[in-house]
């Protein structure tokens, strides 16, 4: 069965195509509603699920901690390699692995956590090996990044509509944001200026302005739904 409207296949058990959201309709057949395999007393739980894979994965971590250290003392003879590494361990487990311990998860209060996690791990690289492009360089570029994506994400959970806006608006402030990083560089490291910039500005800049164009032009983006399946 096919639907009318775009011609993708459709399964047996469809009332709307998944495509293009046409009502399926067929003079000579009347789709049947598929039963569950399984009783669902019998389903398993997902949240028990999710939090035995969180309390092994966290057991994971927590060895790779305690095994560290310890490989630092016995070839190194003193702790020296061992902190970059358990602050990168313990930065991905704050990121990766600490939401999902919560039943629904906040991204909005999540992203700027992992972004200062990521800020406490450079501060610390940075003082490890005596340097000074913390404040002039690190700081800004992930304070900056931190803004930019937050509010992605702020308008894509409390913003119903308008996604390719978001992400378009998204692509074009990240663009712009490269001048800035560009010039933190070349104060920070001393380096010439070459003005790459302008090249990941120009490509986030057409990619942003073409999500925003098919957020206004319809046809375009249904034409592009249709295309790519999406």
């Amino acid at each position: 069965m096919y639907c009318v409207k775009c011609g993708v296949e459709l399964a047996d058990t469809e009332k709307i195509c998944p495509l293009c959201k046409t009502a399926v309709c067929h003079p000579d057949f009347f789709g049947k509603t598929a039963e569950s395999e399984y009783p669902l007393k019998s389903l398993p739980d997902k949240e028990k699920q999710s939090r035995v894979a969180c309390f092994i994965i966290s057991a994971v971590f927590l060895i790779a901690l305690f095994i560290i250290p310890l490989c630092d003392l016995q070839f190194d003879k003193t702790v020296d390699w061992a902190g970059f590494a358990t602050g990168g361990i313990l930065l991905l487990y704050e990121i990766f692995v600490l939401p999902f311990w919560f039943k629904k998860p906040n991204p909005v209060i999540f992203v700027p956590c992992g972004f200062a996690s990521v800020a406490a791990y450079l501060f610390y690289v940075c003082f490890a090996t005596s340097g000074n492009w913390f404040l002039t360089f690190a700081l800004p570029v992930v304070f900056g990044l931190c803004l930019i994506v937050t509010a992605v994400v702020a308008l894509l959970r409390y913003v119903r509509k308008g996604r390719l806006f978001i992400f378009g608006g998204a692509g074009i402030a990240l663009g712009v944001f490269m001048f800035p990083i560009e010039l933190l560089i070349n104060l920070t490291f001393g380096m010439t200026f070459v003005a790459w910039s302008m090249y990941p500005l120009i490509c986030l800049v057409l990619i942003g302005g073409l999500l925003i164009f098919l957020g206004i032009y319809r046809p375009a983006r249904e034409l592009m739904e249709q295309k790519f399946f999406f």
